[in-house]
């Protein structure tokens, strides 16, 4: 019977902990899962404890911030956001008219310039670096924000996109990096900001090339904030989940990912993101999840994969 609601094809399934029946194993098999939960909430206390203590905020008020992806979403949420805690901003995208508009939107304009980079290209980032310290003279945080995505399944997808994404969101993240990081180090110090994305800790159906550039530079991220941590230069990482932004538009579709590109219309604001990140800056995290529950997502997925797996499936046949 409980095979049978469950969609199990048989009794050997159950037995060798396939599936979300996992969920109904006796307690002592559980033990350890529990143990494990309640040492990840006993951590998330700590965090939010440390968090709570303001006296040690970074403050934003005459820092200089750098954007990549600034035209739009995200990007320009983070671009206001920064503005409205007096920050001074460097919003960059490959679009310079659309990069204008965003500017407009978010005001300021004392306060912000504007400059094309396309992050796939090296002297484009060299420039955007030597542009910042011409009109700021140095440079306090760096958001790397370029990004865009692949729905398509990996049998069929196309490798030259697949290139072209990482060039974007990996490997563009990693040399604005190498840029900016000989600048911390002479000023003594500095902050740089990954936006990432939950599926590099929960890879969608779909999206498992996208999955695997934001599962990389998560990687990156956690090894460099232990390289660069002795010489003052902090490196965070942002998962957000879905976001309503343009990123479905943006989106390269293939022909089996169409289906699920309406699905990114929904989900929190781009603004209750930004927030989120510069908040996570002033109070020196280390890993930033918005929304919140995207954190106890990603360990789930960790700890009982088939659960989390089961909820795709799910997903998938809805959509």
């Amino acid at each position: 019977m409980i095979s049978r609601k469950l969609g199990f094809r048989s009794w050997k399934r159950f037995v060798y902990f396939d599936g979300p029946a996992y969920c109904l194993l006796p307690i002592a098999y559980r033990l350890p899962l529990i143990a494990n939960c309640l040492s990840l909430i006993a951590y998330r206390v700590l965090l939010i404890a440390r968090e709570a203590n303001t006296t040690s905020l970074m403050q934003l008020r005459d820092r200089i911030v750098v954007i990549t992806g600034a035209s739009m979403g995200i990007g320009e949420a983070l671009s206001r956001e920064f503005l409205a805690h007096g920050a001074r901003v460097m919003m960059s995208s490959r679009d310079l008219s659309r990069l204008k508009e965003a500017q407009a939107r978010v005001g300021s304009l004392d306060r912000s310039v504007v400059f094309a980079c396309d992050v796939g290209k090296r002297a484009d980032i060299d420039a955007l670096v030597s542009r910042t310290r011409e009109r700021f003279g140095r440079i306090d945080v760096w958001v790397n924000n370029a990004g865009y995505g692949i729905l398509d399944s990996i049998s069929v997808m196309s490798m030259d996109e697949c290139r072209r994404m990482f060039d974007t969101n990996l490997f563009g993240a990693i040399e604005c990096m190498q840029a900016v990081v000989a600048i911390m180090k002479a000023q003594g110090g500095g902050t740089i900001i990954n936006v990432s994305s939950i599926v590099g800790h929960l890879p969608m159906p779909h999206m498992g090339a996208y999955s695997a550039t934001k599962h990389a530079l998560n990687a990156i991220s956690q090894a460099a904030r232990l390289e660069l941590e002795p010489v003052g230069i902090r490196v965070i990482s942002v998962c957000p989940g879905r976001i309503r932004t343009n990123f479905g538009a943006n989106t390269v579709l293939g022909r089996e990912g169409k289906r699920l590109a309406e699905s990114f219309n929904q989900g929190i604001s781009a603004e209750r993101c930004a927030r989120a990140i510069v908040r996570g800056c002033e109070r020196d995290a280390r890993e930033i999840f918005v929304p919140w529950h995207g954190w106890w997502l990603s360990h789930l997925y960790e700890m009982a994969p088939q659960v989390v797996e089961f909820g795709m499936r799910r997903y998938l046949k809805k959509n």
